[in-house]
């Protein structure tokens, strides 16, 4: 992660979302959720003082409720920390799924026309957007698939409607900052960008 995330400050990207912990990740044992939280919680410790010397903000979208306590108050904290920070934006995608984000949002949208707040012909694609985690965080450019597999597995699904896919057989900790900077090179000359 630190690799990527310094590659993505140096290049001057203003945000990058890390896929860190799907909602289908709670169906592993409990022994490997307990040690995945505690390593979230270390990792965001350990690179505070990292995010604060890059001027990298932390944000974090999904269901972040349903994290354990400590990790959820940790993450928070940091969260609060590096909230004044004007660089990089660096999203965790946490307990999420895009069809439990959609849900949710489909979810308010409906108790608002229930309460006569919002008519039914008033629901737009933009309406639905404003419900979502990412509401304050642009549609992704670029998303990058590591280990090999060709599917989204429950990602941004509505963000990446119009997104550029790449698909790397590397595995995520194998992913470095020269095949990261090989697909940016890609997307920019593909994008009519100057390189």
């Amino acid at each position: 992660m630190r690799v990527t995330v310094e590659a993505a400050s140096e290049l001057g990207i203003r945000f990058l979302t890390l896929y860190a912990f799907s909602t289908e990740n709670w169906n592993r044992p409990k022994y490997e959720i307990d040690a995945l939280m505690r390593l979230l919680v270390r990792s965001v410790n350990k690179e505070m003082k990292t995010f604060m010397a890059n001027n990298i903000r932390l944000l974090a979208i999904g269901d972040l409720k349903s994290l354990p306590g400590k990790s959820y108050r940790e993450l928070m904290t940091a969260i609060d920390k590096t909230s004044g920070n004007t660089g990089l934006s660096l999203i965790l995608a946490l307990s999420y799924s895009s069809k439990w984000e959609i849900v949710e949002a489909v979810k308010t949208i409906a108790s608002k026309v229930n309460a006569g707040e919002v008519l039914p012909e008033e629901i737009s694609p933009e309406m639905l957007a404003s419900f979502l985690t990412t509401v304050n965080i642009p549609d992704p450019e670029l998303l990058i698939r590591t280990s090999g597999e060709y599917r989204i597995s429950n990602f941004l699904l509505w963000q990446i409607a119009y997104s550029e896919l790449y698909f790397t057989p590397t595995l995520w900790p194998d992913f470095g900052k020269e095949e990261f900077y090989k697909h940016l090179l890609i997307f920019r000359a593909e994008n009519g960008v100057l390189v």
